[in-house]
């Protein structure tokens, strides 16, 4: 698997704020969705926030849209969410 920077370089994610990275691989629903939008409320807005994830979060992308979050998502051997305020 490519490192998780490689990959947020491949999105549309500003490349020149800072970043941090989650992984919720190994935690079973609600926890990746519960711990990534307490993530958010608690970074600063410049920042850029990498999930490393198992699966595609699909009931995280609503939550992020009602917040006026944009986000991309790239799936290989693991699946990586970038979510960023635009």
């Amino acid at each position: 698997m490519q490192s998780p920077d490689t990959v947020v370089d491949r999105t549309d994610a500003p490349s020149d704020r800072p970043r941090k990275t989650i992984d919720v691989r190994s935690l079973g629903p609600p926890k990746p969705l519960k711990n990534t939008l307490e993530e958010l409320a608690d970074l600063p807005d410049e920042t850029v926030l990498v999930q490393r994830n198992d699966r595609v979060p699909q009931f995280l992308y609503p939550k992020l849209e009602d917040r006026g979050y944009a986000y991309e998502t790239v799936e290989g051997s693991e699946v990586v969410t970038v979510i960023w305020r635009p």
